[in-house]
């Protein structure tokens, strides 16, 4: 760390790098679904093409889960800074290299070698808000990313479109737009330093915060399932009701899913008005919980629609509130691996979700009936968070 990081002030360049680097890891799952029927149809001489696409798709996500608490391990002990940079650089050249290649079982092992550079880059992206900013500021930058974000994944969205229908592989050089995102970390992004002295960071530094790090885990790792609860099963629970077109899904779920830009909004609103981030992540997973109770309970499209209206307003309080409630219970010596643990277990909350899900649907018999029961435990979650969940550690608040 050079002497003018130390005495540096994060402003708008950092905090629009912040945004626009997040979108990376999001891009790699989003950008994806338009192209997997034609790489379906591009590899129907491999007998196995029908699940090997959709779980190339999501395989980065699976290495996220296994390595981002040892990406965590690394921030700590080597600087945010040079991590990101680095990671950003492989992003773009392991998301790009598909377009080279032609061996289905290639491209898959390219993309585990993509969720190396996306953990690296989440870990120290959502350190790094927390270095950089205080509570308000933090508040100020997640609330504009999740904003953000929906416009960004509708973008991204498009262009993959275009580029598969120019060719079968053309999605991958959505990925060469890391590289121009490297230049403005290069630019911008600066190593932080703890704001207490040298050393009494050193002296708490050996002081793993176990209790903690388990405290984030488990609560990440409960919401992340009930979270991709409707994302990975939505579409099923339309066909219960009778609605299997998937043209009238999108015509009727268009103006619900524009909710999650209002949970944003709750999210901004809640923390402006002193409600302390329990009771922001206690409020998530109540709002979450109903609305996933309200599609268990529907009986028409109408219904559906309000279940959904609420669900999304609460997925859009979800990845924020989470980041920030986990930043507040972590010193600076130890966040690093504390955001470690949020990642990883934020993404393996993807990867059992649909497993669960799977197991109630078989004791309920329906997935409405897995929905209303997904609903019960968040709304009952919700509870644990006001009134269980302890508040921040000293420490925490010592350097936020």
């Amino acid at each position: 760390m050079n002497a003018s990081s130390a005495t540096r002030t994060p402003g708008l360049p950092q905090g629009l790098t912040v945004i626009i680097a997040g979108f990376l890891p999001i891009m790699a799952i989003v950008s994806m679904f338009p192209a997997v029927p034609a790489m379906i149809q591009h590899f129907s001489a491999d007998p196995n093409a029908g699940w090997k696409v959709p779980a190339m798709v999501s395989a980065p996500g699976l290495t996220i889960a296994l390595v981002a608490l040892f990406v965590g391990m690394l921030v700590d002990r080597f600087g945010r800074r040079k991590l990101l940079l680095i990671s950003t650089l492989f992003y773009g050249f392991f998301g790009a290299v598909p377009f080279l290649l032609e061996s289905l079982d290639a491209i898959y092992a390219s993309r585990l070698l993509l969720g190396l550079s996306e953990a690296a880059i989440l870990t120290t992206l959502n350190t790094l808000i927390a270095d950089y900013w205080d509570e308000r500021g933090r508040r100020n930058w997640l609330t504009l990313q999740g904003l953000i974000g929906p416009g960004l994944s509708s973008l991204m969205i498009f262009f993959a479109g275009t580029l598969t229908a120019w060719r079968w592989n053309g999605i991958f050089l959505l990925y060469l737009v890391a590289f121009p995102i490297f230049l403005a970390m290069l630019r911008y992004m600066y190593e932080p330093r703890s704001e207490r002295p040298v050393a009494a960071a050193a002296a708490t530094a050996g002081a793993t915060p176990w209790r903690v790090f388990a405290t984030i885990g488990g609560v990440t790792l409960f919401s992340s399932i009930l979270y991709y609860v409707f994302i990975i099963n939505g579409g099923l629970v339309w066909q219960e009701l009778g609605v299997s077109d998937p043209g009238k899904i999108g015509r009727i779920t268009a103006l619900p899913s524009l909710f999650v830009l209002l949970g944003a909004v709750i999210y901004w609103l809640l923390g402006r008005n002193g409600v302390s981030s329990r009771g922001q992540l206690s409020a998530f997973l109540a709002t979450l919980g109903a609305g996933l109770a309200i599609i268990g309970l529907a009986t028409d499209w109408r219904m559906m629609v309000l279940g959904m209206a609420v669900q999304q307003t609460g997925a859009g309080m979800g990845v924020v509130t989470l980041i920030y409630w986990a930043q507040g219970q972590l010193p600076y010596a130890h966040r690093g691996r504390g955001m470690g643990v949020w990642t990883a277990c934020f993404f393996f909350g993807q990867f059992v979700s649909p497993l669960i899900v799977s197991i109630v649907r078989a004791q309920t018999g329906t997935m409405q009936g897995a929905f209303l029961v997904a609903g019960i435990v968040g709304i009952a979650g919700a509870v644990a968070a006001l009134f269980i969940i302890g508040r921040p550690a000293a420490a925490a608040r010592a350097t936020a």
